[in-house]
């Protein structure tokens, strides 16, 4: 007899109980189900319904397993382990129990493999080749069952569909958002929307995903490739500043699709539906040559000619009068070499922050989601303080829904009313009441009291308002008062939502000695670098300066440049960004840059020369060096770096305003690419269509 230990899930005194599959003695804990147990002795069981992320159904029935002394196969999905258990998962019952089970699943779904988008990744594909008897008994007519319309994301062929419920499970328990649901029973069952409409869940990409034969299929990649004639690439996402680890299929010069990749630490296995769909907007108004404005007109030009055109006109301006912002989708290395550049021209005129935050680099702790993302299922409450995670940051939205559905966690909100998918106390969107709670002057301290691991998170337009010192006060105060902070737990979390942020503050991509922030910078400047900086007040630039425009798509700032000079987009690139949390990742190539466009550190060492300024960085790698000598963080390859929290207060100012606003009001077009995606203007259109 082999013996066979589950390592590192002894929790305390508990008496592990032992199990016996196929003839191999087994230690496992109490609570955990035969199939999981199976997982543990490296025994595959074939499955259908059970996803370990979602609530049991136990409805597919190939799971089934013989369990000694019981009269029938048993399905090893919602059966718990007991002492002295005896299972078999490879005998003639078992086959003969699995093809029973893989014929009925087959009695009504279509043959039509040779056009079904899933095939070559389709589970019940695999499982019929390798469970299933080769042949069927059954020669009656197939029943149909009508297409439904889920919104201009999921392509629908319910035919296929078999049942496992998978997709109804998830919208419940992960998005919280239950709008699929079965119908009728036995064979006229159906899944559907009850009434006919959109699915409305940011997340609603990920039943593709789920379904494990081809009844929900993607509608922007339906009938564009097969799996096989992909290449693949692993990459993150930057349309958020999550970081949701992705994988991009690229076929010749084109992403074909998005899907996302596991990473228990951040995304799980989930990815929103901007980050999955979005990616059409790569084809779509791509700046590809260098331009520059003549008689009022962009007109293309050679790359030298472009950066005489900007050498000629920084050489008419005092240095001082030199400055740069970067926008959301700005990698780590663009930045520093756009710093350095600035540097070399005597200018310290540069800001990663366009949209005004008032976050500073002084201390991490202090504009970092400190908890950390996997974390959030530890806490028993949270406090939403001027944001919107469901349109901010879905995935984290997700974890919070999680921890509310699962744990129990209580969500209490100030700021705007709005749907987050989960229940939750709105306290007003007064900003006073963070300091009556700091105070203990409100109801609700009692609630505070309470907590044994509070956390709070403090949107980003909270930091970019004119009461941005206030509510840095009074959080820091609420604290230390309710305990946010203690060993081995950080409350205090920043919900930034831009991918260059906490990377641009990690380089210190921000005002040196006596530099412009971006108000002033838009206001004063006479030459300006914008880089993909497209969120901009335009009102506020200054009507008479030279705008140098450096990014991938012609959108807001684009038309109003005077030179512009062609990027790379993420899916073009290898770079790397900073997530929310903190933790280093980069991208990778998986197309090329169209035409002549170029990966922003390389045309900015270009720039650079032809404004006399030398930059020493012939390769990626020596940019990545100087990066780490920076800052620390950058040493470590996806390394989150735990910062210590300054616990003092500060000068103490009250806030001049009684309201709040969240200005996140369309998730599907937040950015350069969403914008351009005919996919997410297909998406605004529904939400519009609801609205009226």
């Amino acid at each position: 007899m082999h013996v066979i230990k589950k390592t590192g899930e002894i929790i305390g005194n508990i008496s592990m109980l032992k199990i016996n599959i196929n003839g191999k003695e087994l230690e496992v804990q109490p609570g955990i189900t035969v199939m999981q147990a199976c997982e543990i002795a490296e025994v595959e069981i074939p499955r259908f319904c059970y996803h370990e992320r979602l609530e049991i159904a136990g409805n597919c029935r190939m799971c089934l397993v013989e369990i000694e002394k019981a009269p029938k196969p048993v399905a090893s999905c919602v059966q718990t382990v007991t002492e002295g258990m005896v299972i078999k998962t490879n005998s003639p019952m078992v086959k003969k129990a699995r093809e029973g089970a893989m014929e009925f699943l087959l009695i009504n779904h279509p043959l039509d493999c040779p056009i079904c988008d899933q095939a070559g990744e389709c589970d019940l594909q695999d499982q019929a080749m390798t469970y299933g008897k080769g042949q069927s008994r059954f020669t009656e007519h197939k029943r149909a069952v009508t297409d439904k319309y889920m919104g201009p994301l999921v392509s629908t062929h319910m035919t296929r569909c078999i049942h496992c419920t998978r997709c109804v499970r998830f919208l419940e328990d992960i998005a919280g958002v239950p709008e699929l649901g079965a119908v009728e029973r036995g064979e006229h069952m159906q899944v559907g929307t009850y009434i006919e409409q959109a699915l409305t869940s940011e997340l609603s990409g990920n039943i593709i995903d789920l379904c494990p034969v081809g009844a929900l299929t993607s509608k922007p990649y339906e009938f564009k490739a097969r799996s096989w004639e992909l290449r693949k690439t692993e990459s993150i996402d930057v349309l958020d500043a999550v970081g949701s680890n992705i994988r991009i299929d690229s076929k010749g010069r084109e992403v074909m699709r998005i899907l996302p990749r596991l990473n228990e630490e951040i995304n799980e296995e989930w990815i929103g539906d901007k980050t999955r769909f979005a990616y059409d907007g790569l084809k779509y108004q791509r700046l590809d040559a260098p331009m520059v404005k003549k008689d009022g007109m962009l007109q293309d030009a050679s790359w030298q000619a472009a950066l005489n055109a900007i050498a000629e006109k920084v050489g008419q301006v005092n240095a001082r009068e030199v400055s740069a912002i970067a926008g959301d989708l700005v990698d780590v290395e663009g930045m520093l070499m756009m710093k350095e550049m600035l540097a070399g021209l005597g200018s310290s005129n540069y800001d990663c922050r366009q949209d005004g935050s008032r976050l500073d680099n002084s201390q991490r702790g202090l504009y970092l989601f400190n908890t950390g993302i996997a974390s959030i299922e530890q806490s028993d409450f949270c406090l939403i303080f001027g944001a919107n995670p469901r349109a901010e940051a879905t995935i984290v939205n997700a974890k919070i829904g999680t921890a509310v559905r699962k744990h129990g966690m209580e969500v209490a909100v100030i700021g705007n009313k709005v749907d987050l998918t989960y229940p939750y106390k709105h306290l007003g969107n007064n900003p006073w009441i963070l300091k009556q709670l700091a105070e203990g002057e409100h109801p609700y301290c009692s609630r505070l009291r309470q907590a044994k691991k509070p956390m709070i998170i403090i949107g980003a337009d909270a930091m970019a308002s004119d009461d941005y010192e206030a509510t840095i006060y009074y959080a820091k105060m609420l604290a230390k008062q309710y305990g946010f902070i203690q060993d081995g737990w950080n409350g205090y979390n920043i919900l930034q939502r831009a991918a260059s942020r906490v990377g641009g503050l990690d380089i210190g991509f921000v005002p040196g000695a006596g530099g412009l922030a971006t108000a002033e910078i838009l206001r004063q400047s006479k030459v300006i670098f914008l880089m993909g900086a497209d969120e901009v007040n335009l009102s506020a630039i200054n009507p008479n300066a030279f705008i140098v425009y450096i990014g991938h798509h012609g959108d807001r700032i684009a038309a109003m440049a005077d030179v512009i000079l062609p990027g790379a987009a993420y899916t073009e690139k290898n770079a790397t960004y900073v997530n929310l949390e903190g933790r280093v990742q980069t991208t990778q190539l998986a197309v090329f840059p169209p035409n002549l466009a170029q990966e922003d550190w390389r045309l900015i060492v270009q720039l650079a020369q032809a404004l006399g300024v030398k930059l020493p960085y012939a390769k990626l790698q020596d940019i990545r060096s100087k990066m780490g000598q920076i800052s620390p963080v950058f040493k470590g390859d996806v390394m989150l770096h735990k910062t210590e929290f300054p616990m003092q207060e500060g000068k103490k100012k009250d806030f001049s305003k009684d309201f709040m606003v969240n200005y996140v009001t369309n998730y599907y077009m937040t950015d350069p690419i969403s914008r351009n995606s005919r996919t997410m203007a297909k998406c605004t259109a529904e939400i519009k269509k609801k609205v009226a």
